[in-house]
């Protein structure tokens, strides 16, 4: 009798030996939030941030393998959407129909905010006019300003030149819509391939005006942006509305926090996963303390730590 009741649960053994040895294949393991290896697609505005938090979430979670492809924002919204990746990484929330495409497939998309963000403008360190109104620089992006102060010495002022770092990028997208709405850039706008190509032109040419990340010139611990510094000059701006004695203000984390700079936006990990994957796990860790600890340091502001500001009299 002992025999028979063995031999009754063998089967059982068997098939369940094989369902676990068939998810345990390589390619076919469940990630877990800290383990596992997922491919997610990143805003490139946010290299210099991403790249950091992953450093410290591979360096704590030795098992999880999270890869990133940084591309411009309308790329990345396409991976989610294909299921080429399950989270990304951008300064927006996904508009109505992203939404719905996702929600026919019964995806409702979990969405973290994990800072607070910047638009950086950069001009030639030759070029004396590194303060702009928020009205100057709408005109600007308008092209109903077309040409820099005149220099000492020249016969004509130079034309400006707006250059943006991807034509399907974040920047240009938030320019666009801050000034222009439906409305076409002017004719002096181009753009390269990335943030770097924009520091690059800009301190190669005087008449530039380029649209960058903050995050590319925020972190003075970072050697790459201490040499960005030295290349370039951070313009600093008025708020809308300041026509008389208007203060004028770099994209600094306290005024940022204190709105003081006017072209901030949010930046959210979107993911759509079905369950808490690594996807979700990497924005949880962003979205804590150590995470946001690396935001602060990288002269962005935290979502959900506080900031000290200390006003020196």
């Amino acid at each position: 009798m002992r025999l028979f009741r063995i031999s009754l649960f063998l089967p059982v053994i068997f098939i369940t030996a094989l369902i676990i040895s068939c998810n345990n294949k390589p390619g076919k393991e469940l990630d877990t939030p800290v383990s596992g290896n997922i491919k997610i697609s990143v805003d490139e505005s946010y290299f210099p941030l991403i790249s950091q938090e992953l450093e410290v979430f591979h360096a704590l979670y030795q098992r999880a393998t999270v890869e990133a492809k940084y591309t411009d924002e309308n790329t990345a919204v396409n991976d989610l959407l294909n299921d080429s990746v399950k989270t990304i990484i951008i300064n927006r929330t996904l508009t109505k129909n992203e939404t719905a495409a996702l929600q026919q497939y019964g995806i409702t998309p979990r969405v973290t905010k994990i800072a607070v963000d910047a638009v950086a403008l950069v001009v030639n360190n030759e070029n004396p006019d590194s303060m702009l109104s928020y009205e100057q620089l709408s005109k600007i992006m308008r092209g109903e300003v077309q040409t820099w102060s005149p220099r000492k010495g020249q016969s004509k002022p130079d034309s400006i030149i707006i250059v943006f770092d991807n034509k399907q990028s974040s920047n240009a997208r938030f320019l666009k819509e801050t000034f222009l709405g439906e409305a076409a850039f002017s004719p002096n706008v181009f753009a390269v391939n990335s943030n770097t190509e924009v520091i690059n032109y800009v301190t190669a040419h005087k008449k530039a005006l380029g649209v960058i990340g903050v995050n590319w010139v925020s972190d003075k611990n970072d050697s790459l942006v201490n040499d960005f510094l030295e290349k370039v000059k951070i313009v600093s701006l008025a708020p809308p509305g300041s026509v008389t004695n208007p203060e004028y203000y770099k994209p600094y984390q306290a005024y940022i926090a204190l709105k003081y700079y006017p072209l901030i936006r949010d930046v959210f990990s979107i993911s759509r996963e079905a369950r808490v994957g690594l996807g979700t796990g990497f924005a949880s860790f962003i979205a804590s303390d150590k995470g946001q600890m690396i935001v602060r340091r990288a002269g962005m502001l935290p979502a959900t730590i506080p900031v000290r500001i200390v006003d020196i009299k």
